[in-house]
C-alpha cells in the first residue's frame, strides 16, 4: 500500500511541476536591451532574458557573437503565461519593435548578429509567423527580410546585459535615442 501511495505522490508532483512550467518564445530584434524593454511591459510576460541563439558555438560570449563567426543572433527569451498572452500577441509586439525590411541589422546596429529573427518551436508557431509575414508583405507591398528559424538552443547573455535598460537607464536612453529607434519605428508602424 505504501508503494502505491508513493507512486501516486510522484505522479501528482510531476503533474504539478509540468502544469507550472511556462511557455517561452524567442525573438531577435537587434539590440536585446531594447527588445527586453518592449516585452517586459506586456501583461502575461513574466520574464525576458537577453541571450544568444541560432548559431553553432556553445556558450558564446557577447564579443564572440558580435565580432566572431558564431552564427548566433542577439535574442530574447520571453517567459510568458499563455492564459494571459498568446504567442500571436507576442509576435505582433515583435513586429512593432523591429524594422522587418532591413537586411543589414537593426537601426544603428549592423551585422549578422543584429538581424531580425522570429524563432518557432512547433508547426503552429511556424504557421503564425509565416502568415504574419504574408500579411505584412501585402500591407506594405515590400519584402520582409526577417529570418524565420527553428529554435534549437538559447544561451543566456552575461549578467551585465540583463535588465540593462533598467540598471543603466541613462546610458540606455542615450544609445536608443542615438540609434533613432523610436523615430524609425514610428515611421514604419505609425505608432
Amino acid at each position: 500500500m505504501k508503494f502505491i501511495t508513493i507512486i501516486i505522490f510522484i505522479v501528482s508532483f510531476i503533474t504539478a511541476v509540468e502544469a507550472k512550467q511556462k511557455d517561452r518564445a524567442y525573438f531577435a530584434g537587434g539590440c536585446f536591451w531594447c527588445m527586453e524593454e518592449a516585452f517586459e511591459k506586456l501583461s502575461g510576460v513574466e520574464d525576458v532574458i537577453s541571450g544568444y541563439s541560432g548559431g553553432t558555438t556553445e556558450n558564446p560570449t557577447y564579443r564572440e557573437v558580435t565580432y566572431g563567426k558564431t552564427g548566433h543572433f542577439e535574442v530574447v527569451e520571453i517567459v510568458y503565461d499563455k492564459e494571459i498572452i498568446s504567442f500571436k500577441e507576442l509576435l505582433n509586439t515583435f513586429w512593432k519593435n523591429i524594422d522587418p525590411f532591413d537586411p543589414y541589422g537593426q537601426f544603428c546596429d549592423k551585422g549578422y548578429s543584429y538581424r531580425s529573427v522570429a524563432f518557432y518551436q512547433n508547426n503552429k508557431e511556424k504557421k503564425l509567423i509565416e502568415n504574419s509575414v504574408k500579411e505584412l508583405e501585402k500591407e506594405f507591398n515590400k519584402k520582409i527580410v526577417t529570418y524565420i528559424r527553428s529554435f534549437e538552443k538559447f544561451y543566456k547573455a552575461e549578467v551585465y546585459h540583463q535588465d540593462f535598460y533598467v540598471k543603466k537607464f541613462q546610458r540606455y536612453l542615450e544609445y536608443k535615442t542615438a540609434c533613432r529607434r523610436e523615430e524609425i519605428l514610428n515611421n514604419i508602424w505609425n505608432l
